[in-house]
């Protein structure tokens, strides 16, 4: 495998400033996708963080109401304080986490759920761009493998208000630890009394609660360090575990061609979770030393911490109650401090992930400029706005045709390529017109569709719409107007009438009448539960296996049940058997109607029904003309074409 490029993660250089703008806007993406889980977070945090001090404040005063009159009266008020307080704060405290924890439960759906819907919504040519699935890619690993990027952002939150809510109640319990005196008579813990001991000890005590966090985040940068090696580790780890062995599509091949094996070995190479790795290294080095050292530094505070408070009791200071308030209050103080430090830490480590997440949130989507009306420039009436929604109504037909398509000087060539798709393509199509697109694998068909539909837009020159260029045209109303049957096209695990018709609310009747015209009337025939059966069975054990050539039918239903003024077929009966193939096509003027058509296909016998044929070669258009014309030109592309394959089909004396 090629060495990856290093990543945004990768970057060390992080300012104060980047990290409060990025974690305020992670924080703000949150509260649009799920309010609910920032104030469960807060109201739980700030109510759990203060039940502990309650208790603490409440046990000093029993202590020294014990310790000192006894009065039985105010130690009845302590206790019953201390028991009712504690169970209602403890319950609130409980019922709260419950509702923060559903949230919390979530939050990997919600997450994930973002940002499939920009997916979803960005451009496709974005889509299809390799720096997008990189970025993608980055951003789930990052989250997998440490809990980086916007889901750091939920659990930087809750870390910072308990420590903050933590830090302002220990406050208030210790700051008369540095006001009360040592009685006069103590000898040399006279000294605890000058204002310059109390500020070197709160000096040290504030420099130990710094240091420690400090070589904790330090040690947590090293995620940051080999961030990029961990995520194809982790992305190995992923395929090996959750698709090589329980995706049926590659079941085959693996078994066949131990493809396992293979696997296996580069999981071995680049796994981050075996002692080899990088990150395994760093954490038997300078990782797991600088994490070691901040546990050693935090003990030395807590003695410091037991020492003052000792020296003053002993010096008469305060009695037995209020010594067990200031250890308590100090190390929370302290372990409050060291948790925001840490935490402010990995904030700014997690900024270079963030980075990520908003270079993929931040894509624009280009294509969605024009406002223009398809229904404006033209002379068929079709009710767009209804068609734009994924539940396509039942009873909608064409009620006429008048769309003209135009390739003007049009070229194109894909992100990253050096080489041109397409080359000064001119062509006209006309509405209503049969149009077939042949040529060697690689020739531009497949390009051409996409631009057509536009999926992509030309690198050079324009593609018109009656006239008008189709960027200045509404995106969605559109893509509207196009029916199409990729050649990889998709079929999902549901319902077959929902296939067929895109939608929960299925037409039944147009549903069915389509799968006969696309020849899956037989198999329908057999199905116990007809349209309502499920197809696959990825979430159905009752669901039924379909052929490769039984799903090219379901496909080409659902494209008559579209119902769109132009229909697109690529390769439309490559799955098909010759006889299924030929009852297709023999049908296919009687299922395309009025409508337009384009198809590509590499079987040219399958074209003469066509008005018209387009000929492709290295990404130009060679030739056009019908069956005919082209086959009779001993010199073009076309003929070569026809009679290589023609020759398969010949009856030779043996």
């Amino acid at each position: 495998m090629r060495k990856r490029k290093k990543g945004n993660a990768g970057k060390s250089s992080v300012s104060f400033k980047e990290t409060v703008q990025l974690s305020l806007r992670g924080f703000r993406v949150w509260w649009g996708e799920n309010p609910e889980l920032l104030l469960s977070v807060l109201i739980c945090g700030v109510v759990c963080a203060l039940t502990p001090y309650v208790d603490i404040w409440l046990l000093a005063r029993l202590v020294d109401e014990i310790a000192g009159e006894r009065d039985s009266h105010l130690l009845t008020v302590y206790v019953l304080a201390l028991m009712s307080t504690s169970g209602v704060l403890s319950l609130l405290c409980a019922g709260l986490t419950r509702w923060k924890n559903v949230q919390l439960a979530c939050l990997w759906h919600t997450q994930n759920n973002m940002f499939m819907k920009k997916l979803l919504s960005m451009d496709f040519a974005d889509m299809d761009d390799g720096h997008v699935q990189e970025l993608r890619s980055r951003i789930w690993q990052n989250t997998d493998s440490g809990g980086w990027g916007l889901y750091k952002l939920i659990y930087s939150f809750e870390a910072i208000i308990s420590s903050v809510m933590s830090m302002i109640s220990a406050i208030l319990l210790t700051a008369s630890l540095f006001i009360l005196p040592v009685t006069a008579g103590n000898g040399r813990l006279m000294i605890l009394n000058h204002p310059v001991f109390i500020l070197l000890i709160i000096a040290l005590m504030f420099a130990v609660t710094f240091v420690a966090p400090l070589l904790s985040v330090k040690a947590g940068s090293y995620w940051v360090k080999y961030a990029d090696e961990n995520q194809l580790g982790n992305r190995l780890f992923g395929f090996w575990l959750g698709s090589l062995g329980n995706d049926r599509a590659k079941a085959l091949d693996v078994r066949i061609y131990r493809q396992d094996v293979l696997s296996r070995s580069n999981l071995k190479k680049y796994n981050p979770f075996i002692p080899t790795s990088k990150l395994a290294k760093a954490a038997r080095g300078p990782m797991g030393g600088y994490q070691a050292l901040s546990g050693a530094v935090s003990q030395i505070f807590v003695g410091v911490a037991y020492i003052f408070v000792a020296l003053k009791a002993l010096g008469g200071a305060f009695g037995v109650g209020r010594v067990v308030q200031y250890v308590s209050a100090i190390i929370a103080l302290s372990g409050g401090l060291s948790m925001l430090i840490e935490t402010l830490g990995d904030l700014r480590n997690n900024t270079s992930f963030l980075r990520t997440v908003f270079e993929f949130l931040d894509m624009p989507n280009k294509m969605e400029q024009g406002d223009m009306s398809v229904s404006q420039n033209g002379d068929m009436e079709y009710d767009f706005e209804r068609r734009a929604h994924s539940n396509y109504e039942s009873g909608s037909t064409l009620a006429g045709k008048g769309y003209n398509i135009e390739f003007r000087n049009v070229s194109f060539k894909y992100p990253g390529q050096e080489d041109y798709a397409l080359r000064n393509v001119s062509m006209t199509f006309h509405a209503g017109q049969r149009l077939a697109v042949v040529g060697t694998n690689g020739s531009g068909k497949t390009t051409f569709i996409k631009l057509l539909c536009r999926l992509y837009d030309p690198a050079e020159g324009e593609i018109l719409l009656n006239g008008i260029d189709i960027r200045k045209y509404n995106y969605h109303e559109y893509m509207q107007l196009f029916s199409v049957v990729f050649q990889d096209f998709k079929l999902l695990s549901f319902e077959l009438g929902q296939n067929v018709a895109g939608s929960m609310n299925v037409d039944s009747d147009k549903a069915v009448q389509c799968l006969r015209k696309a020849g899956f009337g037989i198999r329908l025939d057999k199905l116990t539960h007809g349209l309502s059966t499920v197809i696959y069975k990825e979430f159905d054990g009752e669901g039924v296996d379909i052929s490769g050539g039984e799903a090219q039918k379901i496909a080409l239903a659902r494209a008559l049940y579209k119902d769109a003024p132009f229909i697109i077929l690529d390769e439309p009966t490559a799955a098909l058997d010759p006889i299924a193939e030929f009852e297709v096509y023999s049908s296919m003027n009687q299922m395309i109607g009025e409508k337009s058509a384009v198809f590509i296909s590499h079987r040219l016998s399958s074209c003469r029904f066509c008005h018209d044929i387009v000929v492709f070669h290295e990404g130009r258009v060679v030739q056009r003309g019908s069956h005919d014309a082209l086959v009779s030109d001993e010199s073009g592309m076309y003929y070569r074409l026809w009679n290589a394959q023609a020759q398969y089909y010949e009856v030779k004396d043996l």
